[in-house]
């Protein structure tokens, strides 16, 4: 069976993953890209939109396995869009007309719509499902390949609760948001199910990996 994966989930020392107040303008609320800076540096990003440079040391490693042997993404509706989206009828994500998944991409949303194809093989579609059922849509879409569970830190949470995960790739940033939507909350001993890695990098974050023990 393909493997539910999340890669690239960054959070705060404080395990916030996105900061409060997010609106069209502000995605991540307070925390603005302070999240994200490590990838930004990273040769990973520069190639992504189209630009020359970057870095290739440990943080890049790490990115590049964001795409491989990935068929299909679940997200939530708030990395979707801004609060509020559903009711803009013209709204396609953040990502312009050619979004990075390159795949089907379920959103869960209690608002649905039709499907919606954009360049690049990227579809959204939008489901009202639970983690378990909307895995099951996935994986079917996926055609033998993996499912990366895109966030945000409400849904990856969710799918942890529900032992969903199989990979997980967290990248703890040296900041400090005190205010959001944090990822760790009751999900006590969650450690027991994961054999857990920790890698620093010079760029001062760490990259945590959850592998599902016995897995």
């Amino acid at each position: 069976m393909s493997l539910a994966r999340v890669h690239n989930f960054a959070i705060s020392l404080d395990g916030f993953g996105t900061g409060e107040g997010q609106s069209r303008e502000a995605p991540f609320g307070h925390a603005g890209e302070r999240l994200h800076q490590w990838m930004f540096k990273t040769r990973f990003w520069h190639d992504m939109i189209g630009k020359p440079g970057g870095s290739s040391g440990i943080d890049d490693a790490f990115a590049r396995q964001f795409n491989p042997g990935i068929g299909a993404e679940i997200m939530g509706a708030g990395k979707y869009g801004f609060p509020g989206w559903h009711e803009d009828p013209e709204w396609k994500g953040w990502w312009g007309p050619n979004p990075p998944f390159h795949t089907p991409t379920f959103i869960l949303t209690h608002h649905t719509r039709p499907p919606i194809e954009m360049e690049g093989g990227t579809t959204f579609h939008f489901l009202d499902a639970s983690p378990a059922e909307a895995l099951e849509a996935a994986r079917k879409a996926a055609e033998g390949q993996d499912v990366r569970i895109g966030g945000g830190a409400t849904v990856v949470r969710e799918f942890l609760a529900a032992r969903l995960i199989d990979h997980m790739h967290v990248v703890v940033a040296p900041i400090l948001l005190g205010r959001g939507v944090r990822l760790w909350d009751e999900l006590e001993d969650l450690e027991k199910d994961y054999d857990i890695e920790a890698t620093s990098s010079p760029s001062g974050v760490t990259h945590l990996t959850f592998t599902r023990a016995g897995g």
